[in-house]
């Protein structure tokens, strides 16, 4: 047994499953250069109060999930929790708000919190995600949203539902929470312990609550979008238009209330099919406060973010074919000191001219070195024995169909780069 074991809510990714992470990331990758965004990276831990003034003190985040220290310095950091607030923190930090605005970015994020692990959700977890900052524009919810419905289907992902939301803004947003306290505090007896906790602190989040005995209390719950101010009433009727045009299906959500604080209007989400949290892709929204919350000027900004862990169970579950990753062409096996010699030298030529070659190790007959270029799935074998190394020949075995043909070492090279 080993001494150490892998933490709780952390997962190793085994070589058989980098397929699943290198297509996801080559599908990210595609799309966001599709659609002119620009990659950028922030550290995994920033300051405390980056993420308790983005995301608010008080909230579970922040109180109970969130990875805090204090440094030798004595200044409280934190890991990364989300991956929005740093971004942000970024964009005022380097002065992105002097380039032409919108700015379009994206990042992968190790995230880390504190939760309950279970499948799809870990505690230390990969995000990927895209924000576009600097413009108010209903357009430009729709080209997010656009992104978000194009990227999750050019992963081969079926049954998709595209759900939609807008929760308001500080205008129009006071009048419609005091409705929604007055509704829930009239049927408190029948809430769970957590959304009689969420009427005092984060009201918002009771229409997210899947307790059976909630249920019937989200139902009947006043909707946010019957007490939109005009502003926001106008800029969430653009963004179904803009959905329309484009062709892209939506559903009208009045439970969609998205995780975090910073959220005001736009919100949305987009699921597969199936139950519990686990069919929840990833989502997104407005955040229209949060640059100036963070001491910046009042800009406007939208995006979205997904678990890459979710994406790939996905994946999974509904058996998308997933293009294998390139494999080395060629197992060199050898017979000998001098064809071990040999079997390194070729190995390194073929290497320096860009083809990719493994060679055999230790002292294993010939039998179980071609059983290992079995395993690594190499398409050639080239076999170096005594014979080979005094004619400067090689043996180029065919894996698949088994025929073996003689010739000159030095004409390798060739017919691999021809290949």
């Amino acid at each position: 047994m080993p001494l150490y074991k892998l933490p709780r809510g952390t997962l190793d990714i085994l070589p058989a499953e980098q397929v699943y992470w290198e297509y996801v990331k080559h599908k990210a990758i595609a799309l966001c250069q599709l659609y002119g965004y620009q990659r950028l990276d922030t550290p995994a831990f920033e300051d405390f109060n980056l993420f308790a003034r983005s995301m608010g003190e008080g909230t579970d985040i922040v109180d109970k999930e969130m990875y805090t220290l204090e440094d030798k310095s004595g200044k409280k950091m934190s890991l990364r929790p989300e991956g929005t607030a740093p971004i942000c923190r970024a964009y005022l930090e380097h002065g992105l708000y002097n380039l032409p605005q919108p700015v379009r970015l994206y990042y992968f994020a190790t995230v880390f919190r504190y939760e309950r692990p279970q499948a799809g959700r870990y505690r230390q977890h990969y995000q990927f995600g895209f924000e576009a900052i600097g413009d108010a524009d209903p357009a430009l919810d729709a080209e997010i949203i656009s992104m978000t419905w194009h990227f999750c289907l050019s992963l081969g992902l079926k049954g998709l539902c595209l759900q939609l939301n807008s929760i308001g803004c500080k205008v129009c947003r006071p009048h419609y929470l005091e409705n929604l306290k007055r509704h829930y505090s009239a049927c408190l007896t029948q809430l769970c312990p957590d959304c009689k906790a969420r009427l005092i602190r984060n009201p918002l989040r009771l229409l997210d609550c899947k307790k059976k005995s909630c249920q019937e209390a989200i139902e009947t719950a006043p909707k946010s979008i019957n007490y939109l101010c005009q502003e926001c009433k106008a800029h969430f009727e653009s963004i179904q238009r803009y959905l329309e045009l484009l062709g892209i299906p939506f559903k009208v959500s009045h439970r969609l209330v998205r995780g975090l604080d910073y959220y005001t209007r736009t919100v949305f989400e987009i699921q597969s099919p199936g139950e519990g949290i686990q069919n929840a892709l990833g989502g997104g929204g407005r955040y229209d406060e949060l640059i100036e919350e963070l001491g910046g000027k009042s800009t406007a900004a939208v995006g979205f973010a997904a678990g890459m862990e979710r994406i790939i169970l996905n994946l999974k579950r509904q058996n998308v074919s997933i293009p294998a990753l390139p494999r080395p062409s060629i197992f060199i096996a050898y017979l000998g000191d001098e064809a071990k010699a040999e079997a390194i030298k070729l190995a390194f030529k073929l290497r320096q001219a860009g083809i990719a070659a493994i060679t055999a190790m230790g002292g294993r007959s010939l039998k179980a070195q071609l059983r290992q270029a079995n395993t690594f799935g190499t398409s050639y074998s080239v076999i170096i024995g005594e014979d080979e190394v005094k004619s400067q020949t090689v043996a180029l075995r065919n894996m698949t169909t088994k025929e073996q043909k003689t010739i000159p070492s030095t004409k390798l090279e060739e017919l691999f780069r021809r290949d």
